[in-house]
């Protein structure tokens, strides 16, 4: 558990260490690589995490799946089991500010969707390994959501966030693919 939060402060200084400009253009090239893949292409509702600095940009991927007619659904964490529900977001006004500076969707202006109905998960974390294993933030909230989750994988990461190992145990469960701003990373390949 130590090494897991070295590992984690070791990532944050990390990324807070990226000028505004390199990040918008890594996440913007990150965007057009995820756009060009087909589990994007296939996907009608996208679950997706409302980004903060300096995790990879999702309110532009929002949007643009709000242009291309797909459904968006954002997490809703119960921190009291530590488990979390996914609701559809129409509008960046369904949001509210929550513990830690987070935003989540207001309850009574969205609509859950199930686990069954999300046809592309966008999976967050702070480092990944290119066998699709993630370190989180430390609340386990997707960890609990995955072993439940039947759907595709994904997560966003720029190339730094990249690491040759982490600690993996019994429990985790990897993401299908990594898009970083030089390409798609396909497990197992």
């Amino acid at each position: 558990m130590e090494r897991k939060k070295l590992l984690r402060a070791e990532m944050k200084n990390e990324l807070s260490s990226l000028s505004m400009p390199l990040y918008e253009d890594m996440s913007y090239q990150i965007a057009l690589n995820l756009y060009d893949d087909e589990h994007w292409k296939e996907a009608a509702v996208v679950g997706v995490t409302i980004s903060r600095y300096p995790e990879v940009d999702t309110l532009q991927i929002i949007r643009r799946a709000w242009s291309e007619g797909k459904h968006v659904c954002v997490p809703k964490c119960l921190p009291v089991t530590r488990e979390m529900s996914f609701r559809k977001l129409t509008r960046f006004s369904q949001l509210e500010s929550v513990y830690s500076g987070l935003f989540e969707p207001v309850k009574a202006e969205t609509v859950e969707i199930y686990p069954s109905g999300i046809d592309l998960l966008i999976v967050p974390g702070l480092s990944f390994t290119k066998k699709g294993y993630r370190l989180g933030f430390g609340g386990g909230y997707y960890d609990r959501f995955l072993t439940g989750y039947k759907g595709r994988t994904v997560s966003l990461a720029f190339e730094m966030q990249i690491v040759p190992e982490l600690p993996v145990e019994s429990h985790d469960i990897p993401v299908s693919k990594l898009i970083t701003e030089k390409g798609v990373f396909r497990i197992g390949s």
